[in-house]
């Protein structure tokens, strides 16, 4: 029977790009969290690398992230095995919710004990990194974490989000290397204290301080996909308390003060779009996650 492995999605509570540096990258300020939204993958043995997925507009080839990640990992420890992978996808791509990046960081750990590597949590983040910002934090990914630089230097907060969420879809995939391209802003920029503020928010239960959470991203894809604008505007009607566009997007994500809203709101919304309802608290367990 193949193993199968969970990859949960994430959002941004914040983002905020901080500068551009010389290499083109940019430096960012982020608060990651794990959603209750994922694809599923299905390991089993093979001589080569294979990859199947049931959807079938996503590459399957070397520019697939878990291709990548299991080839990564076999020229970066000198083996010669091979892995079969049917990825079951959920997360929509172009939605700035970390789909791809989270199958890789699934695919790194499950390759890494599967055969028998035993990478230490340093080395596996280093090959992360290189195919993608997000994927470290997926690696370890449990609740909350603070990440910085371009995404690579992760703080696990060690705690968990208060309130439900209900995170939606607008069918507009939005290129990230699109969004970095046309970002306006003067750097270098100062960011908000984010990590401060959620550690009130933590402390108090007061919602007052999610109006310091904000994404730089939202002007520009607001004003190119008019969707998000109406997504953000609809979760409020539903009684949101905070409506807010996560990654470089389009998905859109509410915070609700109380659980029956979120469902509420979840289930109206799931007509239109694909979506997803977060309890609040909201944790990953699984034995193939390392820790920070």
């Amino acid at each position: 029977m193949p193993d199968e492995r969970k990859a949960y999605a994430k959002i941004n509570l914040a983002l905020f790009i901080t500068d551009k540096l010389p290499n083109g990258y940019h430096s960012l300020e982020t608060i990651f969290a794990p959603i209750n939204w994922f694809d599923t993958l299905w390991f089993s043995p093979s001589p080569t690398i294979e990859l199947t997925c049931s959807n079938p507009s996503l590459p399957t080839d070397s520019t697939n992230l878990c291709v990548r990640a299991a080839q990564a990992l076999r020229e970066r420890c000198g083996v010669e095995k091979g892995i079969r992978i049917h990825l079951e996808k959920n997360i929509p791509f172009g939605a700035g919710l970390g789909g791809g990046s989270s199958d890789a960081a699934t695919t790194l750990n499950y390759l890494n004990r599967h055969w028998g590597l035993n990478l230490s949590k340093d080395e596996l983040a280093r090959l992360a990194l290189s195919l993608g910002a997000d994927v470290p934090y997926f690696l370890a990914m449990s609740g909350l974490a603070f990440a910085e630089g371009v995404g690579e230097k992760l703080v696990d907060l060690r705690s968990t989000f208060p309130f439900p969420i209900v995170v939606a879809f607008p069918r507009e995939e939005v290129s990230t290397a699109w969004a970095y391209k046309n970002l306006r802003l003067s750097f270098p920029r100062r960011a908000p204290d984010c990590r401060e503020a959620l550690k009130n928010l933590i402390e108090t239960g007061d919602a007052r301080f999610l109006s310091a959470f904000e994404n730089d991203f939202e002007p520009l894809v607001e004003s190119a996909f008019p969707v998000v604008k109406s997504l953000k505007r609809t979760f409020l009607e539903f009684g949101a308390i905070k409506a807010m566009m996560t990654g470089s997007g389009s998905a859109v994500f509410g915070v609700f003060g109380d659980e029956a809203s979120a469902k509420r709101c979840c289930e109206t919304l799931s007509r239109r779009f694909p979506a997803s309802y977060t309890p609040p608290n909201f944790a990953i367990t699984n034995a193939d996650f390392v820790s920070f």
